[in-house]
């Protein structure tokens, strides 16, 4: 059974829940619930997709933030536990 993430829980301030931090955590919380889903029905394919769209997105705030400040990037991933993002 996946555990969703509570937002409390990382103490995000209310005048922060537009950063790429709190988006990134969203978006993360948002693919443990598609991901919970799609064990009990694999065949559904539209959340297939829309999991797919969230992933791509969740990568491309992870690429700026991993660009603008290594630092929180690495605070991140770490807190959330994923993986980090593929480097050449």
């Amino acid at each position: 059974m996946i555990k969703n993430l509570s937002i409390s829980s990382y103490l995000i301030p209310d005048k922060q829940r537009g950063s790429v931090e709190s988006q990134v955590f969203y978006l993360t919380n948002r693919v443990l619930r598609l991901t919970q889903h799609l064990q009990l029905h694999g065949k559904d394919y539209s959340s297939q997709r829309g999991l797919w769209k969230i992933l791509g997105k969740r990568k491309q705030l992870l690429v700026y933030l991993s660009k603008r400040d290594k630092l929180r990037y690495d605070d991140l991933i770490g807190r959330l536990g994923i993986r980090g993002l593929k480097t050449r």
